[in-house]
């Protein structure tokens, strides 16, 4: 681990029977409980990059703990308690293998496949003569297979429903459910001055409970603009200020990286690696509201393991 950085862990925690290491996340298993630890790795194009950002994970730890409180009465969702900044502990569910992308506007890889001439995209349709950046006339459903490696796969509601991936019925609640956190969302990034652009849920089951899972509206999963001036970047075809790791994408394709075989991914400057970390806090106090808390980085590992026996010990 570099000091200051939370790049990841080797927790032996009591009861401890599964350990699993996702992109961003190191996950283990006690029980019927998830421990979700969330490093400062950072990840693009499905990539893992070799620099970590530092406060990233506790950044994005609380903003997803903020916004699963703030949708509680929308739809059930894992979260138990988070007895340190970087660490959620929930409920294990069964995952569903699909990510639920929802997009507001066209932007990310929809404008890709768009300026590359598709009009469908996951067996959507796309209007004619929209510009990068532009609101859909109504948010749109795109889902993705959630690889295990690699690079997730756009997926159409008919096929992940004909592969018997998941059921109709509970498709159907999962849509239900992924515009009415969307919605939530876009009235609370509203009401801080932002504009929720597009997100992704993930979803779980379990005792045939649909539950909402992992991390939500985080720059990790979502992208963010700014409302003030976005009207008038749209008009005159610039980029609007945006607070997401889009930009992260856009310096890596700058460098001639896209995850392509044979790409060399380059490595973050210093100068370059504070500024992804300041945007990340930027973007914390943005859509909560709320000042950013540094909790201390000398040992960040020794931190969680403390926190987290407390929290047995008492648990």
């Amino acid at each position: 681990m570099s000091i200051g950085v939370l790049k990841e862990t080797h927790l032996k925690l009591p009861g401890q029977s599964a350990f699993y290491k996702g992109k961003v996340r190191d996950v283990y298993t006690v029980g019927e409980q998830l421990i979700m630890v969330a490093s400062d790795r950072i990840s693009a194009f499905d990539h893992i990059l070799p620099r970590a950002i530092p406060y990233k994970g506790q950044v994005l730890n609380q903003i997803a703990i903020h916004f699963l409180k703030a949708t509680l009465d929308i739809c059930p969702n894992w979260l138990e308690a988070s007895p340190d900044p970087n660490v959620t502990i929930g409920t294990a569910c069964d995952p569903f293998r699909v990510e639920m992308v929802i997009r507001g506007y066209l932007v990310g890889h929809a404008w890709r496949e768009y300026k590359a001439g598709k009009r469908i995209l996951c067996g959507v349709e796309m209007p004619e003569g929209m510009v990068e950046n532009q609101a859909f006339p109504s948010p749109i459903i795109t889902p993705a297979t959630k690889a295990e490696q690699g690079h997730d796969e756009d997926i159409s509601r008919e096929e992940i429903i004909r592969q018997g991936i998941i059921s109709e019925a509970d498709y159907v609640q999962l849509e239900q459910y992924t515009h009415a956190l969307f919605q939530r969302g876009t009235v609370m990034a509203a009401d801080q001055g932002l504009i929720l652009v597009d997100t992704k849920y993930e979803f779980g089951k379990k005792d045939g409970k649909i539950y909402l899972i992992d991390e939500i509206h985080t720059p990790d999963s979502s992208r963010y603009f700014h409302k003030e001036g976005f009207e008038e970047c749209l008009a005159s075809g610039k980029k609007p200020k945006h607070l997401s790791k889009e930009f992260v994408r856009e310096w890596l394709i700058e460098q001639g990286f896209q995850g392509l075989d044979g790409q060399k991914m380059p490595s973050m400057p210093d100068d370059f690696v504070t500024l992804v970390s300041e945007r990340y806090i930027e973007l914390y106090e943005k859509i909560s509201g709320i000042p950013f808390v540094k909790e201390p980085i000398e040992n960040i590992e020794a931190r969680i393991e403390k926190n987290l026996m407390a929290y047995f010990s008492i648990y």
